[in-house]
């Protein structure tokens, strides 16, 4: 009799909520956490609220046996016979969602600590006529931006600038940490964009002036060129001078063919 069954389909409907439940909190729940983690056992009402539902449905199976019941049986059922024990499963769930509330769910803070060296860096490249010559392949000053753009590569937590200089210097690049941008505008350096010459005392002197303002634990210049001093109207002993007394460190790099 559909009687007979009514409890037993209550059961699985009762079984389904608190499945479906499950499943929800075991794919979202990991990406929280819980400010009150101990309310997570409130979550054991659900079972015993679904045996209460299924053993009161039983206890109200009709008491009186009639010859002809089994006429009844016969009866077709409809898909609305199915879902009467639908409305309570869905409380069940429900009910499940506001207690995980209680808990008060969070996202989680993935932090990461990362050590860096606090450096900030500042590469002085050498942009004059020489550094076209080709003894570097394909010439001096693009083989100078291949070992810079590793450079930069290795370095993805420092801040990094890049300064031009010719007969003149300026600051291609100021301080930063998208590498990313950095690395378009090196490769728009080139030879000729200013007057000509190589004043590696004002390339010098303008990477240290960038460095001025900076509170790094270390602060260093990378000087790349190929020649000796010619122009401009700081000399590069006066430069080194002026990095000595801000302590900032300068590496001299040679961009020439022995």
């Amino acid at each position: 009799m559909r009687r007979e069954r009514d409890p037993i389909e209550g059961l699985l409907w009762c079984a389904l909520a608190i499945g479906a439940l499950a499943a929800v909190l075991f794919l979202f729940l990991p990406r929280f956490e819980l400010a009150r983690p101990e309310l997570r056992w409130l979550l054991l009402i659900l079972p015993l609220l679904a045996a209460w539902y299924v053993w009161r449905r039983r206890a109200q199976r009709p008491r009186i046996t009639l010859s002809t019941a089994h006429i009844f049986a016969q009866l077709h059922t409809g898909l609305l016979t199915h879902l009467r024990h639908l409305p309570f499963a869905a409380s069940l769930i429900g009910l499940g969602l506001l207690l995980m509330a209680l808990a008060r769910p969070q996202l989680r803070d993935d932090w990461q600590d990362v050590e860096t060296e606090g450096i900030d860096i500042v590469i002085a490249v050498d942009i004059s006529a020489s550094m076209l010559a080709r003894d570097f392949k394909p010439d001096r000053l693009e083989a100078s931006k291949l070992v810079a753009m590793r450079f930069i590569d290795e370095r993805p937590n420092d801040r990094i600038g890049l300064v031009v200089y010719e007969g003149e210097a300026f600051t291609q690049c100021p301080l930063t940490t998208d590498h990313n941008v950095l690395k378009d505008l090196f490769k728009e350096a080139r030879s000729g964009l200013i007057q000509g010459g190589t004043a590696v005392g004002m390339g010098l002197a303008t990477a240290v002036n960038r460095l001025r303002d900076s509170d790094a634990r270390s602060k260093v210049v990378i000087l790349l060129t190929d020649g000796v001093n010619n122009a401009g109207t700081v000399h590069p002993l006066d430069a080194a001078q002026i990095a000595l007394e801000m302590g900032v460190r300068v590496h001299h790099r040679r961009g020439h063919a022995r």
